[in-house]
């Protein structure tokens, strides 16, 4: 009698799922940590009046868009632990995640103007593609497709 491959994979695929589900709980108290650590820099920045300064608020927006895509990943994780569509959330949390690179960015960070303009353009690209492909995977619908 052959083994079967399906009951031999079950163990394997409860335990994914299991692990799936930890790394989901450990996003929610990384997630709870940013939050404590978000209202503490911003009760520091209040305190050593620097809430005018420009860099200093840049630092606390790419905070909170970090946590931003500390959700978005663990809307991911739940949503495939629970066998749901998952491209739309990844998209997005790129989406988050490109813009927090377009938000920080600094010409001091880049040697020449040449590196600064080729950053400065393919960060532009993926947010024009990632931006186009969220859109389409909203309104294209494609007859036989599984839901995304």
């Amino acid at each position: 009698m052959a083994p079967d491959i399906d009951e031999a994979a079950d163990p394997a695929a409860r335990a994914m799922e299991w692990l799936v589900l930890g790394a989901a709980y450990f996003l929610l108290v990384l997630f709870l940590i940013g939050v404590f650590d978000l209202f503490v820099s911003l009760y520091r920045l209040l305190v050593a009046g620097n809430f005018t300064d420009p860099t200093e608020v840049v630092a606390l927006l790419d905070s909170v868009l970090l946590l931003l895509i500390i959700v978005e990943v663990h809307r991911t994780l739940v949503a495939y632990a629970r066998d749901q569509p998952v491209l739309r959330i990844v998209v997005s949390a790129a989406i988050i995640a490109v813009s927090r690179r377009v938000i920080s960015f600094r010409l001091e960070d880049y040697g020449e103007g040449d590196e600064a303009l080729l950053a400065a353009v393919s960060l532009g690209v993926l947010i024009l593609t990632l931006t186009l492909g969220y859109f389409l995977l909203d309104r294209v619908s494609v007859p036989g497709r599984l839901e995304l």
